[in-house]
């Protein structure tokens, strides 16, 4: 029976014990809120990002790369308002000597007594509420002063904007038209937290789709049920998305419409990804603050700044979405198993290739043989490690959808058995036809066994 219910914690310890994730810096006793992938957490990775990237621009003809630098003129930033107003609310307590979101105390513990928020435990001792600047400064050059601060990107959208006149010009463009960026953003949160989800270094994956001021409605619906669809493509459930429109009194003062794909993570619903009409307004600061014009001019002379449809996302956030609609835990033959149900085309191993017998040197000299045929088109993994029921189990909390194992009939007969990750249906294929069955089974529609 699939869990519905899955922890953080459950996902933590799965993340830990197969080297999917650990905390950074452990041997100096760590850095708050800060990790490091390991062998499976970086093939997942590029799975999520390299499928992202087919979306948003392998895809399509509209819409081309960029990659931007992470250290930006200082006057970017200005032009962007993040200097003045990338701030949250901060408090101290005078006596945990902790700091908090004054925004966000109903989300976090009292530092002597963490069944209470803070504020609400006797001891508590609260300051006002200061503006605290999210942006990560740091220098440029030998000489620390005024004139060579500079920050650490704290988004990747403005690289794209500053760039707009170069991709209009250069990759031959005109609206509607999108420029795609996939990089490492900073912020310095005051209360990071809850695993990946809220971290101060993550990498961003962001579209800003340039479009004709009277056609912005229409592209912006349109982007919601577009990278909606994604998600769902790609394995997450119905039951656990949903779409939440912003109100006035929570969008930017620029903003003509935002909406949030929420995922309902074991901290509750939560922005997955944002989708934002951000009309003119990036456009039009750095023509302001550059002096130079960012407009799209016609083949017959008409002129206009685009309006911005941007779709930005956390890649760290859609990890942590997709190991907890993954995760199932079962009883197999009295025996419980722990799984990652993940989209084969996500999961970090595609398939295992498996002797029998390890010390067998007929099996492994076939199974080595198959392993280096498959290897060159396919991420897969040679395991010869143990008995073969825990060679599976393992395998299955990576996530790895099939399992090729080469046995004594394999000797005799040129067949292997393939094992199913999800129903453990197992079938013998010739050995000669296994890549041309692997590659027919990434073809086919995959849906999640927990349902919708």
């Amino acid at each position: 029976m699939a869990v519905d219910t899955v922890t953080m914690d459950q996902i933590v310890s799965l993340s830990r014990r197969r080297g999917f994730v650990f905390p950074s810096s452990e041997i100096y006793g760590g850095m708050g809120s800060t990790y490091d992938y390991g062998h499976y957490g970086v093939l997942l990775k590029n799975n999520i990002r390299q499928r992202w990237f087919e979306a948003m621009v392998l895809e399509r003809d509209d819409i081309v790369a960029l990659d931007s630098a992470v250290i930006l003129h200082p006057r970017v930033w200005e032009a962007s308002g993040h200097v003045e107003g990338f701030t949250d609310p901060l408090v101290d307590c005078r006596t945990c000597k902790l700091r908090f979101r004054a925004d966000k105390l109903e989300d976090s513990q009292c530092g002597r007594k963490p069944s209470k928020h803070p504020g609400e435990f006797s001891e508590c001792d609260l300051t006002e509420p200061r503006q605290f600047n999210l942006m990560f400064q740091t220098t440029v050059g030998p000489v620390e002063d005024s004139g060579s601060r500079a920050f650490l990107r704290p988004e990747t959208a403005q690289g794209i904007f500053i760039n707009f006149k170069n991709v209009l010009q250069l990759a031959r463009r005109r609206p509607p038209f999108g420029i795609a960026q996939i990089g490492r953003s900073f912020r310095n949160e005051i209360t990071p937290g809850n695993f990946l989800f809220r971290v101060r270094e993550f990498e961003q994956m962001e579209m800003e789709f340039f479009v004709p001021p009277a056609d912005s409605e229409g592209w912006y619906r349109y982007w919601i049920d577009e990278r909606l669809g994604w998600y769902l493509r790609y394995g997450l459930r119905r039951s656990r998305l949903r779409v939440r429109e912003h109100g006035p009194e929570e969008r930017s003062h620029y903003s003509q419409g935002t909406s949030d794909i929420e995922y309902e993570y074991p901290i509750g619903w939560s922005e997955l990804e944002g989708v934002a009409n951000r009309g003119d307004f990036d456009l039009m600061r750095h023509t302001e603050f550059s002096t130079t014009k960012l407009e799209y001019v016609g083949p017959d002379g008409d002129r206009y700044v685009p309006h911005v449809i941007e779709p930005a996302v956390s890649l760290e956030r859609i990890i942590v979405a997709m190991l907890v609609d993954a995760y199932d835990e079962e009883v197999v033959g009295e025996r419980e198993r722990t799984v990652l149900r993940l989209h084969p085309e996500i999961a970090p191993v595609t398939a295992a290739i498996l002797p029998l017998i390890a010390k067998g040197e007929g099996m492994v000299a076939k199974a080595r043989t198959l392993y280096e045929e498959l290897r060159k088109r396919h991420s897969v993994e040679y395991d010869d490690n143990g008995a073969i029921g825990r060679r599976y189990r393992r395998q299955d909390e990576i996530g790895t959808p099939w399992a090729f194992t080469i046995d004594d009939q394999t000797l005799s007969d040129d067949t292997v058995t393939v094992r199913d990750r999800d129903s453990l249906a197992q079938e013998r294929l010739p050995i000669g036809g296994v890549r041309a069955w692997l590659d027919d089974a990434l073809e086919r529609d995959w849906q999640t066994p927990k349902g919708a």
